[in-house]
């Protein structure tokens, strides 16, 4: 295994772990604070909700633990694995990674209010804590993505001998793709994690039809999910035109398009033959990628092949991604659009069996398709690190052996990994 290859497996390892907790802490506070609001609004009658307010904030405390560990381990390979690009781009990347820091930081404290002074202070600053805590993990998300926003689309900055000279963070932060990825990755967080929960307590009401818990757990969670799953295509649209503009060789490899064209096709499915320059077993919408990606039935999208082979990312895999995430997220708003449609006539989802297994089928599906989109991101803006600007292979530590760290760090996340799922397993079980 090459250096490069060996730097960014692992690098994928870590990331590809470390999204799954940064979703759950963006969006697990939202759902322990409607629970404990919906507890008060009860006049603390109803118990259930209090139930389920403190055992999501300690899932939510669990998860941000390790997610901690995995975001620690991310900032040194940075450092470790990639010095070329924290040397070229730590000028522009400085600043929002350290406004991330400090709402970090702020997540922490105020979880840990959160957590241990039920009692000790009012209901009004008690809700409020929960409401920083929810923010905060927002916004650690948001200052993350425009670091790779900024990757995708760089501004901010003026170059000469291949060196930075002049920077304005402020622009950097605020490229052209920092909106759509901090909404697309936001919704992606409400509706995984939304529904994800939703579905563990729809399995549950499968079992036992009459469970308070559950039947209150669901609606909080679909409440969450489904809104952000039906609006997720929407900021998808919005991505489309974004990577359309600035990254236009990743939009050949996300949908296969070899050959420049007007009135370019949706591909839907198939298998890009590199070889023989076309993808295959493909269905195809006439002018549909012209229309979504830039509004116009007719409008020029430019192929591979109008590229430099060299600057090709790997198009199966970003087309694959590609495909797996739309499938995913377009059931997904098919089901909580079916959520909502139960919720009008007034029916209780406990009531709608083939609805509860809907929900229980798709309980994984954000999360595969988050992975399956991060995958279309970051290995379609290869072989460049910096959109452009810098490659990825000039990014690369010299350092030989990363074999052995990148097994050593995959051991740990699988370790992790199965510390969680026995704790959160744990958590469920207490409320059968």
């Amino acid at each position: 295994m090459t250096n490069l290859l060996a730097a960014r497996t692992q690098m994928a390892l870590s990331l590809g772990f470390h999204i799954i907790f940064a979703e759950i802490g963006i969006a697990m506070p939202v759902l322990m604070l409607l629970a404990e609001w919906r507890w008060r609004r009860s006049g603390g009658l109803d118990d259930e909700y209090l139930q389920l307010a403190k055992r999501w904030a300690k899932g939510s405390a669990i998860l941000f633990a390790v997610g901690a560990v995995s975001g620690t381990v991310l900032s040194f390979e940075l450092g470790l694995l990639w010095p070329g690009f924290m040397q070229f781009a730590g000028p522009i990347v400085g600043m929002p990674f350290s406004l991330e820091g400090f709402a970090f930081f702020t997540e922490a404290i105020f979880l840990g209010v959160y957590l241990y002074a039920w009692g000790r202070i009012s209901a009004r600053a008690h809700l409020a804590a929960g409401v920083i805590v929810a923010v905060s993990g927002a916004a650690s998300a948001v200052f993350v993505v425009m670091v790779n926003a900024w990757m995708n689309s760089p501004t901010g900055l003026l170059m000469s001998g291949g060196r930075i000279t002049h920077i304005d963070p402020i622009a950097g932060m605020l490229n052209p793709s920092t909106l759509q990825q901090a909404l697309h990755m936001l919704l992606a967080s409400y509706a995984a994690t939304g529904l994800a929960v939703a579905g563990i307590h729809a399995a549950m009401l499968l079992r036992r039809r009459d469970a308070v818990f559950h039947r209150h757990a669901l609606g909080l969670a679909l409440l969450v999910g489904a809104p952000a799953a039906v609006l997720q295509p929407l900021s998808g649209d919005l991505s489309a035109r974004t990577v359309a503009m600035w990254q236009p060789v990743k939009l050949a490899a996300l949908e296969g398009q070899f050959d420049t064209e007007q009135g370019a096709p949706l591909r839907i499915g198939g298998w890009p033959d590199v070889a023989a320059r076309q993808t295959k077993y493909a269905l195809e919408i006439p002018h549909g990628l012209s229309l979504l990606a830039f509004h116009d039935w007719n409008a020029e999208v430019r192929g591979l092949t109008a590229f430099d082979p060299s600057d090709w990312p790997p198009v199966a895999p970003v087309h694959v991604g590609f495909q797996i995430m739309v499938a995913l997220g377009t059931l997904m708003a098919l089901v909580s659009l079916w959520a909502a449609w139960v919720a009008l006539r007034g029916r209780r989802f406990a009531e709608h069996t083939a609805l509860l297994r809907a929900l229980a089928i798709v309980t994984p599906f954000g999360f595969v398709a988050t992975e399956a989109g991060w995958t279309v991101t970051e290995v379609g803006r290869q072989p460049w690190v910096v959109q452009g600007i810098l490659r990825t292979s000039d990014a690369v530590t010299p350092m030989p052996g990363l074999v052995v760290p990148m097994i050593v760090f995959a051991l740990l996340y699988v370790g992790l990994s199965a510390i969680v799922v026995a704790t959160i397993a744990g958590l469920v079980r207490e409320t059968r």
